[in-house]
C-alpha cells in the first residue's frame, strides 16, 4: 500500500478580521508559499488500530492513544475516523512538518488539520469533499481559538480567495486583475484565542463601540470585494489603511504592528494594515510588484523576522 500525502497552504485575512467573528463579512486569501503537509504510510508490522504520529517541528514523537481527545491532532484523526465509521484502521504512521510559523496569523493549525484530513480520509480509501474536509477542521479550530469564525478552514480548504461571514455559504471571490502583497513578520507569537477572548470582553464591557467598529470594518470588507471584482486593486490601499485605523481602536495593533505598518507606507507601499489577531504575527502591504522587494527589504531592516510577497490571483 502506498504512502498518502496532502499539503494545505497558509492564509492571511485581507479584511474583517475580529469582525467577522461577529457576523461582518471578511475576506482572505491563500498564501501557498508557505504550507503544512501531511504523509500517512502503512506500518505492516504495527498493530492494528495503532497510529505512531511524528510533528519534527514541535518536539512531538508518540502514539494517537496516547494524545487526550482534545488534542488538535488527536482531533483531527478522531474527526476523520468518526465520520467515516471506521474504529480501527490499518496500522500506520503520520508525519506532520509545516513551514507556517505558528501564532503567526498565516493559519498554521487549519493548514495542518486540512493536510491530515485530506491524507488520512485518501489514506482510508474514502476521500472527504472540500465541505466535509473544511466542516472538520473548523471543529479542529475550536480547540486552537475558542470561538474561531471559521474562515481559516474554509480559505485553506478551498485554496482560494474568498468572502466570507459566518454561518452563510462559502463564495469564492473573483480577482479580475491580479495584485501584490507584502508579508511582514513581526516575530511575535499571538495566539489568536487571547486576542479574540480580549476583543470579547471589551465588547461586552462597551457593545455600542465595538459594534461600530465591526460595522465599519465590515463595510470596508464590502467595498474591497466590490473594488477587487472591478479589477482595480490599487484603490485597496486606503481600504487597508483605514482598516487598520479601526483595529488599532479595538486594542489589537502593538507598537512592532504599527512601526511595520508605517514603514512600508512609506517604502511606497499603497497601503498597509495587521493581518489577523493582531498583538503580534503579521502585518500585510499592498504594492506594485515592481516595488516588491524594496518594500520587502524595508520590513526586513525594520525588524521583520521575514518577508514573503505574494500575488493574489483568481486561481
Amino acid at each position: 500500500m502506498p504512502a498518502f500525502t496532502a499539503s494545505a497552504p497558509g492564509k492571511i485575512i485581507l479584511f474583517g478580521e475580529h469582525a467577522v467573528v461577529y457576523g461582518k463579512p471578511a475576506i482572505a486569501v491563500p498564501v501557498t508559499q508557505v504550507s503544512a503537509r501531511a504523509i500517512l504510510r502503512p506500518d505492516p508490522r504495527g498493530v492494528p488500530g495503532s497510529m505512531h504520529i511524528q510533528a519534527p517541528a514541535v518536539g512531538l514523537d508518540t502514539y494517537l492513544a496516547d494524545l487526550p481527545d482534545e488534542h488538535p491532532l488527536a482531533a483531527a484523526v478522531n474527526g476523520v475516523l468518526s465520520t467515516l465509521g471506521v474504529s480501527r484502521p490499518l496500522a500506520c504512521s503520520l508525519r506532520i512538518t509545516s513551514t507556517i510559523p505558528v501564532a503567526s496569523g498565516l493559519g498554521s493549525g487549519a493548514a495542518v488539520s486540512v493536510a491530515i484530513i485530506r491524507a488520512l480520509s485518501a489514506f482510508l480509501g474514502r476521500p472527504l469533499s472540500n465541505e466535509q474536509v473544511s466542516e472538520l477542521a473548523f471543529e479542529v479550530e475550536k480547540l486552537h481559538h475558542g470561538t474561531p469564525s471559521g474562515i481559516d478552514n474554509s480559505v485553506i480548504t478551498y485554496a482560494r480567495p474568498v468572502y466570507f461571514m459566518r454561518d452563510q455559504p462559502i463564495e469564492v471571490l473573483r480577482v479580475s486583475q491580479p495584485f501584490t502583497i507584502v508579508i511582514g513578520d513581526t516575530g511575535i507569537s499571538s495566539p489568536t484565542a487571547i486576542a479574540v477572548g480580549d476583543v470579547r470582553r471589551l465588547w461586552q464591557k462597551d457593545p455600542t463601540h465595538y459594534e461600530a467598529l465591526f460595522d465599519a470594518a465590515g463595510k470596508i470588507a464590502r467595498q474591497a470585494r466590490q473594488t477587487i471584482e472591478a479589477g482595480h486593486p490599487n484603490d485597496l490601499g486606503a481600504l487597508m489603511d483605514s482598516n487598520h485605523a479601526l483595529l488599532q481602536q479595538m486594542g489589537v495593533s502593538s507598537p512592532e504592528l504599527d512601526h511595520l505598518v508605517t514603514v512600508a507606507r512609506q517604502a511606497s507601499a499603497l497601503g498597509a494594515k495587521l493581518s489577523g489577531a493582531g498583538r503580534g504575527g503579521n502585518m500585510i502591504a499592498l504594492v506594485q510588484p515592481a516595488n516588491a522587494a524594496y518594500v520587502a527589504e524595508a520590513l526586513s531592516n525594520a525588524g521583520a523576522v521575514r518577508t514573503i510577497a505574494t500575488q493574489i490571483e483568481g486561481r
